[in-house]
């Protein structure tokens, strides 16, 4: 199973968008699991559920940041990230929560979630989201190992 595959599972299980794609890179990444979705809780839902950066996106940044970063290189993880955001986009149209969104009812901001129904999930595009973003993030992962 890829990395897309188990991010949108994870999603399906119940994680946050952001949580989904962490999670999906957790023996890449090292450390135990309920630290990175300790790690990635606050990202979900477009930032806290504000509907800014798309929360798989965030993911995708933590991923590549604890994969390809040594901590200290900003100019260098820069460029990845703004790459991985740019094939995130060249697909989707955003990286921007609300605008992907836009057209469902799932634009709320209260900082209170939805409940995980079977309508829920067929209301938003946040399971494929979640699967495009670990997708990108492995290619730019074995593009630059």
């Amino acid at each position: 199973m890829g990395k897309g595959e188990i991010a949108k599972a994870n999603f399906l299980s119940g994680m946050n968008c952001c949580q989904a794609v962490v999670l999906a890179f957790k023996e890449e990444i090292g450390l135990p699991e309920q630290t990175l979705k300790k790690t990635a809780i606050g990202f979900g839902g477009g930032f806290a559920r504000q509907r800014l950066i798309c929360g798989a996106v965030s993911g995708m940044g933590i991923v590549l940041s604890h994969v390809l970063s040594d901590g200290n290189d900003k100019g260098g993880i820069y460029a990845i990230i703004q790459n991985a955001c740019h094939r995130f986009k060249k697909e989707t149209g955003s990286i921007i929560c609300g605008e992907l969104l836009s057209g469902t009812a799932a634009t709320s901001v209260s900082p209170t979630p939805e409940q995980r129904t079977e309508e829920y999930y067929k209301k938003r595009p946040c399971a494929e989201l979640c699967q495009l973003a670990a997708e990108i993030a492995e290619e730019i992962i074995k593009e630059n190992k």
